[in-house]
Protein backbone atom coordinates (compact mmCIF):
# COMPACT_ATOMS: atom_id res chain seq x y z
CA UNK A 1 0.00 0.00 0.00
CA UNK A 2 1.44 3.19 -0.78
CA UNK A 3 1.11 6.43 0.63
CA UNK A 4 -0.61 9.46 -1.36
CA UNK A 5 2.21 11.74 -2.20
CA UNK A 6 -0.02 14.78 -1.73
CA UNK A 7 -0.49 13.92 2.02
CA UNK A 8 2.65 15.41 2.88
CA UNK A 9 2.39 18.46 1.43
CA UNK A 10 -0.88 19.01 2.43
CA UNK A 11 0.48 18.40 5.99
CA UNK A 12 3.30 21.03 5.54
CA UNK A 13 1.06 23.50 3.88
CA UNK A 14 -0.87 23.09 7.17
CA UNK A 15 2.18 23.40 9.73
CA UNK A 16 3.16 26.66 7.46
CA UNK A 17 -0.06 28.27 7.22
CA UNK A 18 -0.38 27.49 10.99
CA UNK A 19 3.12 29.18 11.62
CA UNK A 20 1.65 32.03 9.39
CA UNK A 21 -1.10 32.61 11.73
CA UNK A 22 0.32 32.59 14.56
CA UNK A 23 3.11 34.95 14.29
CA UNK A 24 1.55 37.23 11.22
CA UNK A 25 -2.00 37.52 12.76
CA UNK A 26 -0.83 39.46 16.15
CA UNK A 27 0.21 42.47 13.49
CA UNK A 28 -2.98 42.25 10.88
CA UNK A 29 -5.93 41.65 13.61
CA UNK A 30 -6.73 43.31 17.23
CA UNK A 31 -6.16 41.58 20.65
CA UNK A 32 -9.62 40.94 20.23
CA UNK A 33 -9.45 38.41 17.82
CA UNK A 34 -6.03 37.05 18.41
CA UNK A 35 -8.37 36.21 21.79
CA UNK A 36 -10.80 34.66 20.25
CA UNK A 37 -8.41 32.59 17.78
CA UNK A 38 -5.96 31.40 20.83
CA UNK A 39 -9.48 30.50 22.97
CA UNK A 40 -10.29 28.61 19.76
CA UNK A 41 -6.83 26.60 19.68
CA UNK A 42 -6.68 25.89 23.06
CA UNK A 43 -10.61 24.26 23.33
CA UNK A 44 -9.67 22.11 20.31
CA UNK A 45 -6.77 20.81 22.01
CA UNK A 46 -8.67 19.74 25.21
CA UNK A 47 -11.61 18.94 23.04
CA UNK A 48 -10.01 16.65 20.81
CA UNK A 49 -8.15 15.23 24.34
CA UNK A 50 -11.54 14.45 25.31
CA UNK A 51 -12.63 12.61 21.73
CA UNK A 52 -9.72 9.89 22.13
CA UNK A 53 -11.59 8.21 24.80
CA UNK A 54 -14.86 8.92 23.92
CA UNK A 55 -15.46 9.19 21.00
CA UNK A 56 -13.30 5.90 19.53
CA UNK A 57 -13.47 3.88 22.39
CA UNK A 58 -16.90 3.83 23.23
CA UNK A 59 -16.29 5.08 27.20
CA UNK A 60 -17.81 8.53 27.76
CA UNK A 61 -15.95 10.04 30.39
CA UNK A 62 -17.47 12.71 32.43
CA UNK A 63 -14.43 13.16 34.41
CA UNK A 64 -12.39 14.41 31.38
CA UNK A 65 -11.92 17.99 32.99
CA UNK A 66 -10.87 16.40 36.49
CA UNK A 67 -7.01 15.98 34.35
CA UNK A 68 -7.22 19.61 32.93
CA UNK A 69 -7.84 20.99 36.59
CA UNK A 70 -4.69 18.47 38.25
CA UNK A 71 -2.68 19.74 34.64
CA UNK A 72 -3.28 23.17 35.73
CA UNK A 73 -2.46 23.27 39.21
CA UNK A 74 0.71 21.08 39.19
CA UNK A 75 2.10 23.56 36.26
CA UNK A 76 0.97 26.85 38.09
CA UNK A 77 2.86 24.65 41.26
CA UNK A 78 6.00 24.19 38.87
CA UNK A 79 5.80 27.74 37.17
CA UNK A 80 6.31 30.35 40.63
CA UNK A 81 9.10 31.59 41.59
CA UNK A 82 10.33 30.63 44.55
CA UNK A 83 9.75 33.90 46.56
CA UNK A 84 6.43 33.83 45.34
CA UNK A 85 5.74 30.02 46.76
CA UNK A 86 6.96 31.67 50.05
CA UNK A 87 4.69 34.26 49.75
CA UNK A 88 1.79 32.03 48.42
CA UNK A 89 2.18 28.88 49.41
CA UNK A 90 4.55 29.02 52.39
CA UNK A 91 3.55 25.00 53.83
CA UNK A 92 4.19 23.90 50.53
CA UNK A 93 6.80 20.73 50.98
CA UNK A 94 10.27 21.47 50.40
CA UNK A 95 10.83 19.09 47.56
CA UNK A 96 8.71 21.73 45.67
CA UNK A 97 9.81 24.57 47.31
CA UNK A 98 13.24 25.15 45.98
CA UNK A 99 12.66 25.42 42.32
CA UNK A 100 11.20 27.30 39.68
CA UNK A 101 10.37 25.85 35.91
CA UNK A 102 10.00 27.50 33.14
CA UNK A 103 6.85 26.86 31.02
CA UNK A 104 7.54 24.48 28.39
CA UNK A 105 8.92 22.17 30.81
CA UNK A 106 5.91 22.84 33.42
CA UNK A 107 3.34 22.13 30.57
CA UNK A 108 5.13 18.74 30.17
CA UNK A 109 5.38 17.88 33.60
CA UNK A 110 1.67 18.66 34.08
CA UNK A 111 0.96 16.48 30.81
CA UNK A 112 2.92 13.51 32.71
CA UNK A 113 1.53 13.71 35.67
CA UNK A 114 -2.29 13.62 34.20
CA UNK A 115 -1.18 10.71 32.68
CA UNK A 116 -0.19 9.02 35.84
CA UNK A 117 -3.23 10.02 37.16
CA UNK A 118 -5.00 8.49 34.48
CA UNK A 119 -2.80 5.25 34.99
CA UNK A 120 -4.22 4.99 38.31
CA UNK A 121 -7.69 6.08 37.96
CA UNK A 122 -8.37 4.28 35.07
CA UNK A 123 -6.99 0.73 35.44
CA UNK A 124 -9.85 0.28 37.59
CA UNK A 125 -12.54 2.65 35.99
CA UNK A 126 -11.99 1.02 32.49
CA UNK A 127 -13.01 -2.26 33.12
CA UNK A 128 -16.48 -0.92 33.07
CA UNK A 129 -19.08 0.16 30.71
CA UNK A 130 -22.04 2.35 29.79
CA UNK A 131 -23.52 4.51 32.76
CA UNK A 132 -21.47 2.64 35.05
CA UNK A 133 -18.38 4.36 33.42
CA UNK A 134 -19.92 7.72 32.98
CA UNK A 135 -20.74 7.75 36.91
CA UNK A 136 -17.09 6.33 37.89
CA UNK A 137 -15.71 9.15 35.96
CA UNK A 138 -18.14 11.78 37.35
CA UNK A 139 -17.14 10.82 40.47
CA UNK A 140 -13.33 11.60 39.89
CA UNK A 141 -14.13 15.44 39.03
CA UNK A 142 -15.90 15.45 42.20
CA UNK A 143 -12.80 13.90 43.78
CA UNK A 144 -10.42 16.24 42.01
CA UNK A 145 -12.50 19.12 42.94
CA UNK A 146 -12.74 18.36 46.63
CA UNK A 147 -8.93 17.76 47.00
CA UNK A 148 -7.86 21.02 45.06
CA UNK A 149 -10.61 22.69 47.78
CA UNK A 150 -9.24 20.72 50.92
CA UNK A 151 -5.47 20.53 49.58
CA UNK A 152 -4.85 24.50 50.88
CA UNK A 153 -0.99 23.46 51.17
CA UNK A 154 -0.53 22.87 47.32
CA UNK A 155 -3.76 25.03 45.98
CA UNK A 156 -4.69 27.69 48.67
CA UNK A 157 -7.78 25.67 48.62
CA UNK A 158 -10.64 27.54 47.37
CA UNK A 159 -8.86 30.82 47.26
CA UNK A 160 -7.76 32.03 44.04
CA UNK A 161 -4.50 30.38 43.11
CA UNK A 162 -2.69 33.33 41.62
CA UNK A 163 0.51 34.73 40.19
CA UNK A 164 1.55 31.74 37.29
CA UNK A 165 2.97 33.47 34.69
CA UNK A 166 1.25 34.55 31.53
CA UNK A 167 3.56 32.55 29.25
CA UNK A 168 0.10 31.21 27.01
CA UNK A 169 0.58 32.87 23.38
CA UNK A 170 -1.23 32.11 20.02
CA UNK A 171 2.03 30.52 18.54
CA UNK A 172 2.50 28.28 21.76
CA UNK A 173 -0.74 27.17 21.63
CA UNK A 174 -1.16 26.57 17.99
CA UNK A 175 2.05 24.39 18.17
CA UNK A 176 0.53 22.11 20.80
CA UNK A 177 -2.57 21.83 18.59
CA UNK A 178 -0.52 20.92 15.64
CA UNK A 179 1.43 18.33 17.89
CA UNK A 180 -1.73 17.06 19.31
CA UNK A 181 -3.99 16.99 16.51
CA UNK A 182 -0.94 14.66 14.37
CA UNK A 183 -0.59 12.51 17.47
CA UNK A 184 -4.00 11.38 17.74
CA UNK A 185 -4.22 11.29 14.28
CA UNK A 186 -1.46 8.57 13.99
CA UNK A 187 -3.01 6.83 16.86
CA UNK A 188 -6.45 6.66 15.23
CA UNK A 189 -6.10 6.02 11.71
CA UNK A 190 -3.69 3.20 12.71
CA UNK A 191 -3.81 -0.44 13.86
CA UNK A 192 -4.68 0.10 17.07
CA UNK A 193 -7.14 2.93 16.43
CA UNK A 194 -9.15 -0.40 14.46
CA UNK A 195 -8.87 -1.99 17.37
CA UNK A 196 -10.10 1.24 19.66
CA UNK A 197 -12.87 1.55 17.30
CA UNK A 198 -13.71 -2.23 17.20
CA UNK A 199 -13.93 -2.15 21.32
CA UNK A 200 -16.28 0.83 20.79
CA UNK A 201 -18.81 -0.61 18.41
CA UNK A 202 -19.00 -4.37 20.15
CA UNK A 203 -16.57 -5.19 22.90
CA UNK A 204 -17.82 -8.98 23.09
CA UNK A 205 -16.99 -9.70 19.24
CA UNK A 206 -13.77 -7.59 20.03
CA UNK A 207 -12.66 -9.26 23.28
CA UNK A 208 -13.77 -12.66 21.43
CA UNK A 209 -10.99 -12.16 17.81
CA UNK A 210 -8.27 -11.59 21.12
CA UNK A 211 -8.66 -7.85 21.40
CA UNK A 212 -8.08 -6.73 25.33
CA UNK A 213 -10.64 -4.58 25.95
CA UNK A 214 -8.59 -2.86 29.12
CA UNK A 215 -5.81 -1.83 26.71
CA UNK A 216 -7.18 -0.20 24.29
CA UNK A 217 -9.43 1.81 26.64
CA UNK A 218 -6.54 2.41 29.67
CA UNK A 219 -3.79 3.91 26.30
CA UNK A 220 -6.92 6.16 24.66
CA UNK A 221 -7.43 7.22 28.57
CA UNK A 222 -3.95 8.08 29.56
CA UNK A 223 -3.27 9.60 26.11
CA UNK A 224 -6.10 11.75 26.23
CA UNK A 225 -5.10 12.83 30.15
CA UNK A 226 -1.93 13.97 28.88
CA UNK A 227 -2.99 16.13 26.76
CA UNK A 228 -5.83 17.59 29.11
CA UNK A 229 -2.93 18.03 31.26
CA UNK A 230 -1.12 20.01 28.93
CA UNK A 231 -4.52 22.06 27.86
CA UNK A 232 -4.65 22.42 31.58
CA UNK A 233 -1.01 23.89 31.87
CA UNK A 234 -2.07 26.54 28.93
CA UNK A 235 -5.19 27.26 30.56
CA UNK A 236 -3.37 27.85 33.29
CA UNK A 237 -0.77 30.02 32.11
CA UNK A 238 -3.25 31.65 30.14
CA UNK A 239 -5.73 33.41 32.87
CA UNK A 240 -2.73 33.48 35.34
CA UNK A 241 -5.25 33.41 38.55
CA UNK A 242 -8.27 30.52 38.66
CA UNK A 243 -9.67 28.58 41.45
CA UNK A 244 -10.92 24.92 41.84
CA UNK A 245 -14.54 25.85 40.47
CA UNK A 246 -12.72 27.02 37.22
CA UNK A 247 -12.28 23.51 36.26
CA UNK A 248 -15.35 22.16 37.41
CA UNK A 249 -19.12 21.20 35.85
CA UNK A 250 -19.41 24.24 33.46
CA UNK A 251 -16.26 23.38 31.47
CA UNK A 252 -17.14 19.60 31.42
CA UNK A 253 -20.40 20.54 29.70
CA UNK A 254 -19.06 23.17 28.02
CA UNK A 255 -16.63 20.51 25.85
CA UNK A 256 -18.97 18.07 25.52
CA UNK A 257 -21.09 20.33 24.15
CA UNK A 258 -18.29 21.31 21.87
CA UNK A 259 -17.60 17.55 20.54
CA UNK A 260 -21.20 16.21 20.69
CA UNK A 261 -21.85 19.37 17.95
CA UNK A 262 -19.19 18.64 15.95
CA UNK A 263 -18.93 14.78 16.06
CA UNK A 264 -18.09 12.40 18.17
CA UNK A 265 -16.03 9.75 15.60
CA UNK A 266 -14.16 12.94 14.14
CA UNK A 267 -11.41 14.73 14.95
CA UNK A 268 -12.19 17.61 12.47
CA UNK A 269 -15.29 17.33 13.46
CA UNK A 270 -14.01 18.05 17.23
CA UNK A 271 -12.39 21.30 16.10
CA UNK A 272 -15.20 22.31 14.03
CA UNK A 273 -17.53 22.10 16.88
CA UNK A 274 -15.32 24.15 18.99
CA UNK A 275 -15.49 26.48 16.07
CA UNK A 276 -18.72 26.67 16.01
CA UNK A 277 -19.22 26.82 19.50
CA UNK A 278 -16.91 29.65 20.00
CA UNK A 279 -17.88 32.02 17.01
CA UNK A 280 -21.62 32.16 18.37
CA UNK A 281 -21.07 32.36 21.94
CA UNK A 282 -18.81 35.64 20.66
CA UNK A 283 -22.21 36.84 18.60
CA UNK A 284 -24.99 35.78 20.87
CA UNK A 285 -22.48 37.72 23.93
CA UNK A 286 -22.62 40.55 21.64
CA UNK A 287 -26.55 40.71 21.15
CA UNK A 288 -26.95 40.29 25.18
CA UNK A 289 -25.58 43.74 25.71
CA UNK A 290 -28.76 45.10 23.40
CA UNK A 291 -28.24 46.64 20.00
CA UNK A 292 -30.49 49.16 18.09
CA UNK A 293 -31.61 48.79 14.51
CA UNK A 294 -33.05 51.89 13.20
CA UNK A 295 -36.48 52.41 15.42
CA UNK A 296 -36.26 49.24 17.13
CA UNK A 297 -34.22 48.74 20.33
CA UNK A 298 -33.97 45.72 22.06
CA UNK A 299 -33.24 45.51 25.48
CA UNK A 300 -29.91 43.47 26.96
CA UNK A 301 -31.06 40.12 27.48
CA UNK A 302 -27.92 38.72 30.05
CA UNK A 303 -28.15 34.31 29.76
CA UNK A 304 -29.47 34.70 26.34
CA UNK A 305 -26.09 32.96 24.92
CA UNK A 306 -26.83 30.23 27.12
CA UNK A 307 -30.51 29.99 26.26
CA UNK A 308 -29.57 30.08 22.65
CA UNK A 309 -26.67 27.16 23.13
CA UNK A 310 -29.35 25.12 25.01
CA UNK A 311 -31.73 25.14 22.34
CA UNK A 312 -29.27 24.36 19.50
CA UNK A 313 -27.85 21.72 21.14
CA UNK A 314 -31.17 19.73 21.55
CA UNK A 315 -31.63 20.51 17.90
CA UNK A 316 -28.82 18.84 16.94
CA UNK A 317 -29.31 15.83 19.20
CA UNK A 318 -32.79 15.75 17.56
CA UNK A 319 -32.13 16.23 14.21
CA UNK A 320 -28.25 15.03 13.56
CA UNK A 321 -27.48 12.39 17.18
CA UNK A 322 -24.02 11.75 15.24
CA UNK A 323 -23.42 15.89 15.42
CA UNK A 324 -22.40 17.58 11.98
CA UNK A 325 -19.11 15.77 11.05
CA UNK A 326 -20.42 12.01 12.65
CA UNK A 327 -17.66 9.96 12.41
CA UNK A 328 -16.33 11.27 8.39
CA UNK A 329 -12.95 13.37 8.31
CA UNK A 330 -12.27 16.55 6.37
CA UNK A 331 -9.70 14.46 3.98
CA UNK A 332 -9.79 16.71 0.73
CA UNK A 333 -10.42 14.04 -1.55
CA UNK A 334 -6.91 12.47 0.09
CA UNK A 335 -8.36 9.00 1.37
CA UNK A 336 -10.86 8.72 -1.58
CA UNK A 337 -7.82 8.16 -4.46
CA UNK A 338 -5.84 6.41 -2.05
CA UNK A 339 -8.64 3.74 -1.54
CA UNK A 340 -9.23 3.52 -5.57
CA UNK A 341 -5.55 3.32 -5.61
CA UNK A 342 -4.96 0.39 -2.57
CA UNK A 343 -8.04 -1.25 -5.20
CA UNK A 344 -6.14 -1.16 -8.54
CA UNK A 345 -2.95 -2.41 -7.05
CA UNK A 346 -4.94 -4.80 -5.35
CA UNK A 347 -5.96 -5.96 -8.56
CA UNK A 348 -2.33 -5.71 -9.91
CA UNK A 349 -0.91 -8.10 -7.46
Amino acid sequence: MKTDPRIPLVVGAALVLAAVVAFGAPHVVGDYFVRILLLIALNSILVLSLSLSNGFTGVFSLGHVGFIGAGAYAAGILSLTVQQKKALLPHLPDLLNWFSLPFLPATLAAGLFAAILAVIVGYPLMRLSGYFVSVATMGFLIIVNVVLINASDFTRGARTFTGVPLATTLPWVLGWLAITLLVLARLVYSPFGRRMKAVRDDTIAASAVGISVLRARLLAFVIGAFFAGVGGSLYAHYLGSFSPNTFYFAMTMNLIAMLVLGGMGSLSGAIIGVICVSILSELLRSVERGFTIGDITVPALFGASQIVLGFLFILIMIFRPKGIMGDRELTFGLSGRSATNNHKEGKDR
